[in-house]
């Protein structure tokens, strides 16, 4: 299990070969990467994102964790970013190893869910005429209750 909190960009696909390369106890492998998107109008200049050094890391260890309980997995990854980004940037990735499909997906997609409601990351969201901080949404919770 890897758990990196950290600003830099970093190599989708570099980081999905190495999570996935060797594994030949595993025959299934999901990765889902979140990127930033722009608003509606058009007009998001930037996203800024901030957390708790410490804290953040053990969330997200404890998320993981809880994953690899409730799931066959042989293997879990989570790369989440801090700092301020671009519509188009990656902000985040996760990554399930599994010996059979359904594991690995539900685990990722039980991962994100618990990411975009749980983790303790703060967003604002930077136009050329306000910088607003996201609040948290109906439908990000309501996606918890199935787990």
């Amino acid at each position: 299990m890897r758990i990196v909190v950290q600003e830099a960009p970093f190599d989708f696909g570099a980081e999905a070969e190495s999570f996935a390369s060797g594994r030949h106890d595993m025959g299934a492998v999901v990765t889902f990467t979140g990127i930033v998107r722009d608003l509606a109008s058009g007009d998001l200049d930037a996203m800024e994102i901030e957390h708790y050094p410490g804290m953040t890391e053990k969330a997200l260890e404890a998320i993981a964790a809880e994953a690899v309980q409730r799931w066959s997995l042989g293997d879990v990854l989570v790369i989440h970013r801090y700092g301020r980004m671009v519509p188009g940037d990656k902000i985040m990735m996760v990554a399930t190893a599994a010996p059979h499909r359904k594991d690995a997906f539900e685990a990722a997609e039980y991962l994100m869910d618990y990411l975009k409601s749980r983790a303790p990351f703060w967003k604002k969201e930077h136009t050329s005429q306000t910088a607003d901080w996201v609040a948290a949404k109906d439908e990000d919770e309501d996606a918890l209750t199935r787990w």
